[in-house]
């Protein structure tokens, strides 16, 4: 079986998913909770992972689960897995709870330490995009399916529309920033700050600040397969996963940089 062919049942999965989510959005109770790291957790949160752990069950090839919210397996055990489903069930939950739309819906499989499948919904804007390992990136919206790519540039280019995060805009990443020529400045949350890479809406997304694996995944392979490169800051190296610590290193986006 290829991998395009679960893409179907992924998506499917996804829209269920964001459906959910929207029902607590749309409520008067998010259920609200904070995790031992102060991170907030939702209804939403905990009935997307529900409806994705089940949906992955069901389909014809079974692998492990690594997601936010399930009890992690030792690495002592998942350093021997060949696959594995690393799922974001939502992403974006303080954007979540201020309703501003800026949450995703993150599915990915990893093979060796490689994302090579991905699955990224919105639910507030009602988008999707996949991607598959050599197969092209691609956008649904209005029941239409796009391929999508980068945009071209150059790092000495005026004007570049580079991605913070809403709510991690620290000094290390504005000095980032500060080296660009009239840089435009792009605030999104989220797996969003990803895609508008990989649409060719922005052109750089530094991530400078803590993130887990879980949160960059899925969308890490639909920027490739759209041509861009997700590099940790300090070694230039793709970023990797299934790793022993599941929190990454900072890392850089990039659209068609030359």
């Amino acid at each position: 079986m290829k991998l395009t062919d679960l893409i179907p049942d992924l998506l499917k999965t996804a829209q269920q998913a964001g459906a959910a989510i929207l029902d607590v959005y749309n409520s008067d109770d998010f259920g609200v909770e904070h995790k031992k790291d102060d991170s907030p957790l939702t209804k939403a949160d905990k009935a997307a992972n529900k409806i994705i752990c089940e949906g992955l069950k069901k389909l014809p090839l079974l692998y492990p689960i690594i997601s936010e919210e399930n009890k992690q397996a030792d690495y002592r055990e998942r350093k021997n897995w060949h696959r594995c489903w690393l799922i974001d069930p939502l992403d974006g939950t303080k954007e979540f709870i201020k309703r501003n739309g800026d949450f995703t819906v993150n599915i990915a499989l990893v093979e060796k330490g490689q994302v090579v499948l991905g699955v990224v919904g919105i639910p507030f804007f009602d988008e999707k995009y996949w991607a598959v390992k050599g197969a092209g990136a691609f956008k649904i919206k209005n029941g239409e399916q796009t391929q999508i790519h980068v945009a071209q540039f150059q790092k000495s280019d005026k004007g570049l529309n580079i991605l913070a995060s809403r709510s991690h805009l620290n000094e290390e990443t504005r000095n980032f920033i500060s080296k660009f020529d009239e840089p435009v400045l792009v605030a999104r949350g989220s797996a969003l700050k990803f895609l508008l890479v990989a649409t060719g809406e922005a052109h750089i997304y530094p991530r400078l600040a803590p993130t887990m694996e879980w949160d960059t995944g899925a969308a890490q392979i639909v920027l490739e397969e759209a041509g861009g490169k997700v590099l940790v800051h300090e070694t230039g190296m793709p970023l990797r996963y299934n790793r022993k610590d599941l929190l990454n290193p900072h890392f850089v986006a990039w659209g068609g940089v030359t």
